[in-house]
């Protein structure tokens, strides 16, 4: 996510290294579940990142991609069309996500739908929650409240008769399953999860029992010169790279549907 430029050096070590004893829950989807070949694998990209369609190809477990779409209520990313036409062309289940920004929210959702358009009914939809109220986080503009992230969701459930993924980090999620445990909505939405290491045994209860996708690498934990948990060929070490929590023929078979 573009925005991790400005988040990830404030939360990085947590993202790493937070453990947080009497919320733990051990299972063998937290534990590199990467390594199985038969997992499909996401890569979600904004206009910086660069893509090398051929080299991709070349893997066969990337089987979709989610693209950012927008940021608040006037920001578009240029790549975002381009990249979609071609992505399917290619054969690649395609999403979008918004980068949910503070204020506005009914602006907001109808931007973005707006922006991906009507004949999207074959793609996934995902909301970017970097920051929540009691989160950590330093850049004001993109802290919500749970009330936004309702607004949103509901919105967009209702001009389009689904709910997108919800993107959060450990520190989102966390705070939401913490304040708000078994919230219906929520819990009607499929969990896009961010953290940036090997084993997870402190996955937040309250909300959401596992994650449909699970954000394992970036440049948080990806550098140049450095092994990486994963590569895709094509990207370089800034792309962000997901696990779906299945096979690769469930992910194509259940699209856009995946985790409802």
């Amino acid at each position: 996510m573009e925005s991790k430029i400005y988040l990830r050096i404030g939360f990085a070590l947590l993202l790493l290294f937070a453990v947080t004893p009497g919320i733990a829950q051990t299972a063998a989807e937290f534990s590199k579940p990467w390594i199985d070949n038969e997992k499909a694998i996401v890569i979600d990209a904004f206009h910086k990142n660069s893509i090398d369609w051929r080299q991709i190809k070349t893997d066969r477990r990337v089987a979709g991609i989610i693209h950012k779409a927008t940021e608040g209520t006037g920001v578009s990313d240029p790549k975002y069309a381009s990249r979609r036409l071609l992505a399917k062309r290619l054969g690649y289940k395609w999403g979008s996500y918004h980068l949910l920004r503070k204020g506005e929210t009914i602006r907001q959702a109808r931007f973005y739908l707006n922006k991906i358009g009507r004949d999207s009914s074959d793609e996934i939809m995902a909301l970017d929650v970097e920051c929540t109220t009691n989160s950590l986080c330093n850049v004001p503009k993109y802290k919500v409240t749970a009330e936004e992230i309702a607004t949103f969701l509901k919105y967009v459930k209702q001009k389009t008769g689904r709910y997108p993924i919800f993107y959060g980090n450990q520190s989102v999620i966390k705070d939401l399953s913490k304040n708000l445990p078994n919230n219906q909505l929520l819990m009607s939405v499929p969990l896009w999860y961010a953290r940036f290491k090997e084993n997870v045994t402190d996955f937040p209860k309250g909300i959401w029992r596992s994650y449909t996708l699970w954000q394992f690498s970036s440049e948080i934990n990806c550098k140049p010169d450095e092994k990486c948990l994963y590569r895709v060929p094509g990207t370089k070490h800034d792309m962000d790279i997901n696990v779906y929590n299945g096979t690769i023929e469930e992910m194509q078979r259940d699209w856009p549907m995946i985790g409802q």
